[in-house]
């Protein structure tokens, strides 16, 4: 699915990203209850909004009136029965496929017909929107899909793109809660930082007449430094596991691995290792500069994943996430309050989640900021 997620594609889709994050300030300014707390819930509301917005497309009304956002919230509601079955697919993959388990049966099927009906319709209507059903659309229209790595040759029918678009949104909204979330909590106690970031932001949208594009959004150095900075300090996954594919022997240690052995990367551990980030714990937007990330290896910072099972959505995320952050703060400017003892986590089994703490927002003075 990577030809979706492009550069030339994702400008394209860009005014649907815009859009959505204008539509998440309206909604907050609607919803003032949700300026504080730790927004994690706020932010997952968002996330699957703007994404079902990439992948239904987007109409006159807001993305938090569409119909889709309540199944979407259902479906990210862990359950005691969800949580057995994660545990079941991570562990031992056989017994989950032996089982025939799915994780969210319900809403896949409703999902995934819903995609299926909606790539249709956009082949009729012969209508370019440049959203993800449009895309699928042009994929069926190329033809045969091949893998580079395996060679392996597929057709894209409606079923494998409407589950990969199921995929897409089951694995993006909470890396990117979580990434928006990690982002406000450090520029919450980092006033410095905010006071760079609300500049940067504020110079964008003088100089270009108050509009937000895609290759504008990629200018703004500090806001990505930030970004990534946060995510190394709360990364949106907590672990990568990959599967050992034949025997071998570890250089450090001399432990012997076996084939099929499950192998857990602890990400949180690599981005606070005083060995590779000096100061781990302190914020240091400056670590991400164009002239220092390139000293940090691809195997230390690694917020949403490595390798060939990276998350295709990545590219996709990372600029939901800055859009969002752009037009959040445009309007408001925060506060973090950190428990007793510094921050905590969540017990989860995927995400670092922080828990003692406590964001708000406050609207900018309109005036001063134009």
């Amino acid at each position: 699915m990577t030809p979706l997620f492009t550069s030339s594609k994702l400008k394209s889709m860009y005014y649907i990203i815009d859009r959505s994050a204008q539509d998440f300030v309206e909604y907050l300014n609607n919803n003032q209850e949700k300026l504080k707390g730790d927004m994690f819930n706020t932010l997952s509301t968002f996330s699957s909004a703007a994404i079902g917005a990439a992948v239904f497309g987007i109409g006159t009304e807001s993305i938090f009136n569409s119909p889709f956002l309540k199944m979407a919230q259902n479906a990210m509601t862990p359950t005691f029965s969800q949580n057995i079955k994660f545990v079941i697919s991570a562990f031992n993959g056989t017994l989950y496929k032996l089982l025939g388990i799915k994780l969210c049966k319900q809403h896949e099927e409703f999902f995934i017909g819903a995609v299926k009906q909606v790539i249709r319709q956009r082949e009729q209507e012969k209508i370019r929107r440049h959203d993800f059903a449009d895309l699928c659309v042009n994929i069926q229209n190329n033809g045969v899909l091949k893998d580079p790595d395996s060679g392996l040759e597929i057709y894209p029918t409606d079923e494998i793109l409407a589950a990969q678009a199921f995929f897409f949104f089951i694995a993006g909204v909470e890396p990117s809660a979580a990434a928006m979330q990690a982002t406000l909590i450090e520029l919450g106690r980092n006033p410095d930082a905010l006071k760079r970031v609300h500049d940067e932001i504020d110079s964008a949208f003088k100089k270009h007449n108050n509009t937000i594009t895609y290759d504008i959004i990629q200018e703004m150095e500090y806001l990505e430094m930030s970004l990534n900075e946060s995510m190394r300090i709360h990364p949106s996954v907590g672990y990568l596991t990959r599967e050992c594919v034949r025997d071998t022997v570890l250089p450090v240690g001399n432990i012997k691995v076996e084939k099929g052995t499950k192998i857990f990367t602890p990400l949180y551990e690599f981005h606070h290792d005083s060995n590779i980030f000096q100061d781990p714990q302190v914020f240091k937007p400056e670590r991400f500069s164009r002239k220092n990330r390139s000293t940090i290896a691809d195997n230390v910072f690694m917020p949403f994943g490595k390798g060939n099972r990276l998350c295709v959505g990545t590219r996709y995320a990372t600029l939901q996430v800055k859009a969002g952050l752009v037009h959040l703060l445009r309007n408001f400017t925060v506060k973090t309050e950190i428990g007793e003892g510094g921050i905590k986590y969540k017990k989860h089994h995927t995400q670092v989640r922080p828990y003692n703490v406590r964001i708000e927002l406050f609207p900018r003075n309109k005036e001063r900021i134009e």
